[in-house]
């Protein structure tokens, strides 16, 4: 089995709010900096993202991939690498866990990247870290801003985003 980096951060929202924003992929450009254009190409019959096309400017790497994602019950979601200019496998997930009254988030990011071009196993661990790192705490960031970040896991704003 590939070697894999994860982390996790605590976030001050429910789980659902948390997931919301996870799903909320056309707004990705706005708060993962990396990420300069999604778009969802399938979803599932719940209406959540099955295969979504990312375009990625991450300074060196630039890179135009599609993931297939699967959503496990409300609390949980990976991805696998579907297509890729620069990348030979991407797989990971997001895991919630409501910690004490239900108001705080426990998230886990896990994250495997290989890379079609030749890489110590060591600067690709360093890379995932530095990946998951800005991933948490943009994800943290934008969810702790407010309900104007909120969507639901379909990525439709929820009904407090709706208020504003």
């Amino acid at each position: 089995m590939a070697e894999h980096t994860s982390s996790s951060i605590t976030i001050e929202a429910a789980p659902a709010d948390v997931m919301g924003v996870i799903a909320d992929f056309d707004r990705y450009p706005e708060w993962t900096g990396e990420v300069k254009e999604a778009q969802v190409l399938a979803k599932d019959d719940r209406g959540r993202a099955e295969q979504v096309r990312l375009l990625l400017d991450a300074g060196a790497i630039k890179d135009d991939h599609t993931l297939a994602y699967t959503w496990t019950g409300d609390n949980e979601v990976s991805w696998s690498l579907v297509k890729s200019q620069m990348l030979r496998a991407l797989d990971g997930s997001y895991r919630l866990a409501a910690l004490g009254d239900g108001k705080r988030t426990e998230v886990t990011y896990r994250l495997t990247v290989d890379v079609k071009i030749p890489m110590l196993g060591m600067i690709k661990r360093k890379a995932e870290k530095v990946i998951i790192e800005r991933a948490l705490e943009g994800l943290k960031r934008r969810v702790e801003s407010g309900p104007e970040g909120a969507a639901d896991a379909t990525g439709k704003p929820t009904d407090e985003a709706k208020k504003l």
